[in-house]
């Protein structure tokens, strides 16, 4: 059995944020109601994603490997240019069709799951959700997005990130996870932008939530799983969705930790102060 120290240090330091992008996988294949969404965008998102992983594989993986074989190990290169080439994929296929064709869809994911989770309270901060509560389909339930919604914005600065840490895939063993986590790192809060929003979190308050010890790690270790499943070929526009799914699931988890704190708090605070005798 593990000391109590052990115990503590494990709580401190484990997060399960890393699998909250693979449970929402799971969460969107076990939630019909939730594949409506997928059906309409299923043939756009392959055939996209296949042409332009094929163009950049035909057009430039041989003579990346080639490159990577002057500096490289026995192996490495292929290792290396694979990563590279479906890392720019990746890029030129959220800059073409994710702030394009997705951002809608993937609210209407997260506010599903939320309402689906029992939290329609804070989805109806934003959108109408009907008080149909023996309707078991929380897609039906939900209302007309409000103007301007999105799932997570449009960073110029996560862009420039990516290009300039783009080159890390060069470097052998080392350089592909280095650039995953530093990706993951600022990709993580924005795959939770549709909380903020839902909280009513202005820039300040978004920010201090963020930067607090826990919750940045946190999110980089989601964001970090989320990047992995980008570099899956074809599959990874799939995740886009999947992976908002588990965004909301993520946020379900954050908010059932805070009003559980909060309940704590006001406990201690119903509380009648403790009786002492008076010193003789």
């Amino acid at each position: 059995m593990p000391s109590q120290s052990t115990s503590r240090f494990i709580r401190a330091n484990f997060t399960p944020a890393f699998f909250y992008p693979l449970k929402g996988i799971y969460y969107f294949a076990t939630h019909r109601s939730l594949h409506p969404l997928l059906r309409s965008r299923l043939i756009p998102l392959t055939v996209l994603s296949t042409a332009i992983l094929a163009i950049l594989f035909l057009a430039l993986y041989i003579p990346l490997v080639a490159f990577l074989a002057l500096f490289h190990f026995k192996g490495s290169a292929w290792v290396n240019a694979t990563f590279f080439i479906l890392s720019m994929g990746n890029l030129l296929i959220a800059l073409i069709f994710e702030a394009l064709f997705v951002d809608y869809t993937q609210v209407d994911i997260f506010d599903a799951v939320m309402v689906g989770e029992g939290y329609e309270d804070l989805v109806k901060s934003r959108r109408a959700v009907a008080e149909d509560y023996d309707e078991s389909d929380p897609v039906k339930r939900l209302g007309s997005r409000e103007k301007g919604a999105i799932f997570a914005p449009f960073s110029f600065r996560q862009l420039i990130e990516l290009m300039i840490f783009l080159p890390l895939n060069f470097i052998p063993f080392v350089g592909v996870p280095l650039f995953l986590i530093l990706t993951g790192y600022r990709a993580g809060p924005l795959l939770n932008w549709r909380y903020f929003t839902l909280k009513g979190f202005n820039k300040q308050q978004r920010k201090a939530f963020i930067k607090t010890k826990k919750r940045k790690f946190e999110y980089m270790w989601f964001g970090t799983v989320y990047m992995v499943l980008q570099l899956v070929p074809v599959l990874s526009m799939l995740f886009l969705l999947t992976s908002a799914a588990g965004s909301a699931l993520w946020a379900v988890r954050i908010e059932e930790e805070q009003r559980a704190e909060q309940e704590a708090r006001n406990e201690r605070e119903a509380m009648p102060e403790a009786y002492a005798d008076e010193p003789v």
